[in-house]
Formats: structure tokens, sequence, C-alpha cells
């Protein structure tokens, strides 16, 4: 119980010292702080066009978060979402456009499949350095999204490019057919219906199987899991497979919900904000789902900031920037609050 209060107590102390310094960035930037505050709540939660917004942003976070929760439960810092995300998509693509004509359900899971396997062992490249190696993942993970970008920037301006994308240069289409639609009536895509199933799929898997207990046991003493014959060095990779999987399904979702094609634009920073979500969340994949809908509804806002008081696009990537600031420094206060800790009965 103890636990669970300072998990949730923490975090929203984090957001509210964030939104005070924002506030104070704003000001001195001569804008009215409480209007830029009550603008961003409207642009991502003031209505149902709003609402529609930030869940059509929230399904990617949901996705990239897990590629760093899953790997810093097993005691890893990775950091290569945003690589994940591109080589799932970039690859998912290629799959899609090779079997164009296929039934659309066989085309949709083909390029899931393709997008998961392809992000999978792309992130599982991090944990077989770090384990083979000792190579550290967050390095490693960083440079792999260079590489990620770079290999999806030859395929996409070369050997993929339709010639009639000329302004904005492309991939061929999947086609329409194969497009992962909307939910109902609303503009939310079915990628939505994909990060609420994952997140909660690896929820269980982490809180009620021997497999998430492994994992937990790892990150908390590897020496000690080393010493019960834990195999060790099999969870990392599969641990880091899963969290690139589900990475890869966010590139598959940029593509088959979003943009019906691979371009530059599958390198929107989701990658990067999903690190913000994982750490916000406390690595539990449950609790993930919350969070991304409350980043995904700050990016909804940019436009609204960007019309309503002619502040710059990158607005709210400063929230960001400094929300995953104080995050970070808020780590050492746990297990410091006193009221906060179980009390030790004492015998005289």
């Amino acid at each position: 119980m103890f636990k669970l209060l300072e998990s949730l107590l923490i975090p929203i102390a984090a957001l509210v010292l964030s939104l005070v310094l924002f506030s104070v960035f704003i000001w001195f930037s001569g804008t009215n702080a409480f209007e830029v505050l009550g603008a961003i709540y409207r642009g991502a939660f003031g209505s149902w066009f709003s609402w529609q917004n930030t869940l059509v942003r929230s399904a990617p976070l949901m996705l990239t978060a897990l590629c760093t929760a899953l790997p810093a439960r097993i005691g890893l810092i990775n950091i290569g979402g945003e690589g994940a995300m591109v080589v799932g998509g970039v690859f998912a693509t290629l799959v899609g456009i090779s079997i164009n004509g296929m039934p659309p359900f066989i085309v949709i899971s083909a390029m899931v499949l393709a997008g998961m396997l392809t992000a999978g062992m792309w992130i599982g490249m991090v944990g077989a350095l770090k384990h083979f190696r000792n190579v550290n993942e967050t390095i490693s993970s960083l440079l792999l999204n260079y590489i990620a970008i770079a290999i999806m920037s030859y395929l996409v301006l070369g050997p993929m490019r339709d010639p009639a994308t000329l302004n904005n240069p492309s991939s061929f289409h999947i086609g329409v057919a194969n497009m992962i639609g909307n939910i109902g009536e609303s503009s939310i895509h079915g990628g939505l219906i994909f990060g609420l199933v994952v997140c909660l799929v690896l929820w269980i898997l982490m809180r009620y199987t021997t497999f998430g207990f492994s994992v937990d046991v790892i990150g908390g003493n590897i020496r000690a899991a080393q010493i019960s014959g834990l195999p060790v060095g099999k969870l990392i990779l599969i641990t880091c497979f899963l969290g690139g999987a589900a990475a890869g399904i966010a590139g598959v979702i940029e593509v088959a919900a979003v943009q019906g094609r691979a371009n530059l634009s599958l390198n929107s920073g989701y990658g990067y904000a999903g690190i913000l979500v994982a750490f916000l969340a406390r690595h539990n994949p449950l609790a993930i789902i919350p969070v991304a809908i409350l980043l995904g509804g700050i990016r909804a806002s940019s436009g609204l900031l960007q019309r309503g008081f002619d502040l710059p696009d990158a607005t709210t990537m400063v929230l960001q920037g400094i929300i995953f600031i104080v995050i970070l420094a808020s780590e050492f206060m746990y297990g410091r609050i006193k009221w906060l800790q179980p009390r030790v009965a004492t015998h005289a």
C-alpha cells in the first residue's frame, strides 16, 4: 500500500513542479502562463475532437514506451525506440508492397509480423551487445537509432521510392484496402486498440508469470539471479526482443493507419517521447496507458499554442523536456519520504 502510494504521489508532484517551471518559462517569454496552460488542456481534453487527436497520438507512445520499459525492468537503459519504430515501419511497408493484392487480413497480419520481428531483432542486438560484449546499452541503442534512420532514408529515397511522390519522397503505397481503418465514426484509428492490448498483455506477462518475476529478479540483483541459476542472457535477449517488437508495431501503425507509405515522417520523435512515458510510468506496462494519453494530449495541443499565442510549435517539446528532467531528479525521493514508508513494529 505504501509503495503504491509513493509511486503515485511522487510522479504527480513531479508533474505539478514541471508545470510550475514551464509557467515561469512562459512568463519570461511575455505570454500569460495561465492562458497557455488552459489552451494545452483544451487542445488535449477540452472536446471530443481534442480527445480524438490525443488518442491518435497516444497509441504509438504506448508502444514505444514499452521499448524502454521492458528492458528497464531487467536493468537496461534502452533508448532505441525511435530506431525500432523506423525499422518496423520500413520493413512492414516492404512486405505490404510485395504482397499487395492478397486479402487485406493477410497483408496486415504479415506487416505486423514483419514489423515485430525486424524491430525485435533490432533491439535484441542491444541486449546481445550488452550481455556478450558488455557494450553500454544506452550508447549502442542511441547509435542504432541513427543507423535505422539512415537505412530508412536510403530505401525511401532510393529503391522503394515512388516516382510520383515529388514534394515528399515516399515509398509506393501499401494499398488502400490494406489500411487499418478508424474505430466507428471517429477519427481514432485502430492502432489505439493495438496499443491498449499490447500494454495489457505485457502487464499480465510481467506481473503474473514466472518470466516476469525472473526479469524483475535480474533487474534487482543480477548477481543473485546468476547464483540462483536464472538464464540471464536468454532473458535479456527475450526482454529486449519484446520491447523492440512493441515499438515495431508502432511503426506499422504509422504506415498502415496514418501514412499508407514509408517516408521520412517515420522519424517523428515518438520513440524519444516514449522514453519519457516509460520513466513517468515507472516502467509499468499498465501505467503506461494513462501516461501516454497525457503526453499524447500535450503533443496534440502544440498547434493550438502556435495559432493562439504565436508560440513556436516546439513549445510543447520544452514542456516534455522539463517533465523528463524533473522525473529523473525525483528518483532520489523514492524510499526517502518517511511518512510514505511502512512502519516497522518494535518490541521492548
